[in-house]
C-alpha cells in the first residue's frame, strides 16, 4: 500500500488553477522529492494532505486513508513543516516544543534534546531572540521529535546555512534508515538529487513528470558562461551537448546539457580567460526540457 496516494486532486481559487489532475503514489521507506518554482502548487498539496484546505475534486489517501474523514489519525503519524513557520514568540523553544509534544501520546524528551544538540541550538532562549534559520531549527525539531511513520515537509532548508543544511540532510538518511517516509517539497534542484529517491516536477500546477534521480540528472541542464582572451568562430564552439545561447565579443553563454565530465578537455581547448558554472537552477531545466510540454 502507498503511504500517499492521491487521484485527480485539484483545487482551485476561484478561477486561477493551484493543482490540477495530481496523481502521486509515495511508497514506503522513500524520501520523495517535490520539486517546482514557487508559486507551482507545492504548498496547495501539502495543505490538502494535511487537511488545512479542501480540494475542488478529487482524492489523497495517507496510510490507505482519506485524509479529510481521517485526518486526526493521519496527524498522529505524521510529522509536518509548513513553508510559513509562526511560532510563538513570547516562549522559549523548550517551552514550544514541549507545548507541541503535549498535543502526542508518544512524546519523547530524549528525542527532542538529542534533535537539538545535533541542529546546535539553544533551547533556553525565547523564540523572540531567535535568527530565522533558528526559527527553521525549531520547526524542524517540532515535526521530527515524536518519530512520525511520514515526513511531511515544506521547503525545510529556507533559512538554514551550509552547515546546518548538511546535519539535516544526514538527518533525513538516518530517518530514511529506519524506515520512515520522507515527502520533501523544495525548488532548489541540487538539494533534491542530493537526498532523494525520486522526484516530481511540478509546473503551474499540474505533474510534468516523476523521475529516478538518475533520469533527471540526465535531463538537468546548466547555464556555463565563458570569457576568452580573444574572440573565437561560432564553429570552434561547436561541442556536442553544449548549445550555445548568446555571444558577444569574448563573452559566450551556453547550456549545457546533462554530465559535464566529457566536456572540460573541449573547453580546455578555447582560449579561456574566466569560467562561470553555477549550479544547475531549476528554472533552465523546466524551460529547455518542460516548456511546452505536458504543463501547458
Amino acid at each position: 500500500m502507498d503511504v500517499i496516494h492521491t487521484s485527480e486532486l485539484t483545487k482551485y481559487y476561484g478561477k486561477v488553477r493551484g493543482i490540477e489532475n495530481l496523481n502521486l503514489n509515495i511508497v514506503k521507506g522513500e524520501i520523495f522529492g517535490f520539486l517546482g518554482p514557487n508559486g507551482a502548487g507545492k504548498t496547495t498539496t501539502i495543505r490538502i494532505l494535511v487537511d488545512l484546505i479542501r480540494p475542488t475534486r478529487g482524492s489523497a489517501r495517507i496510510f490507505g486513508l482519506d485524509v479529510q474523514k481521517h485526518s486526526v489519525e493521519i496527524r498522529k503519524r505524521i510529522g509536518n513543516l509548513p513553508g510559513d513557520v509562526s511560532l510563538y514568540e513570547h516562549l522559549t523553544g523548550d517551552e514550544f516544543l514541549n507545548l507541541m509534544s503535549s498535543l502526542h501520546e508518544n512524546h519523547s524528551g530524549k528525542r527532542k534534546r538529542a534533535l537539538a544538540k545535533r541542529l546546535d541550538l539553544d533551547l533556553s532562549r525565547r523564540i523572540k531572540t531567535y535568527s530565522k534559520g533558528m526559527k527553521q531549527k525549531v520547526a524542524i525539531i517540532q515535526a521530527m521529535m515524536n518519530d512520525p511513520e511520514l515526513l511531511i515537509l515544506d521547503e525545510p532548508t529556507s533559512g538554514l546555512d551550509p552547515l546546518v543544511q548538511r546535519e539535516f540532510y544526514d538527518l533525513l538518511k538516518r530517518e530514511q534508515s529506519r524506515g520512515k517516509t520522507i515527502f520533501f517539497s523544495s525548488h532548489i534542484l541540487p538539494e533534491v538529487e542530493r537526498v532523494c529517491d525520486r522526484v516530481g516536477l511540478l509546473r503551474k500546477g499540474v505533474l510534468v513528470d516523476v523521475e529516478s534521480i538518475d533520469n533527471l540528472k540526465s535531463k538537468r541542464v546548466r547555464k556555463l558562461e565563458l570569457t576568452l582572451k580573444e574572440e573565437v568562430s561560432e564553429e570552434r564552439l561547436t561541442i556536442p551537448g553544449v548549445e550555445i545561447s548568446r555571444i558577444d565579443g569574448r563573452h559566450i553563454e551556453v547550456f549545457v546539457h546533462g554530465h559535464i565530465g566529457d566536456l572540460m578537455p573541449k573547453l580546455a581547448a578555447l582560449p579561456l580567460e574566466d569560467v562561470i558554472f553555477p549550479e544547475a537552477t531549476l528554472e533552465d531545466t523546466f524551460m529547455k526540457f518542460y516548456s511546452g510540454g505536458k504543463a501547458e
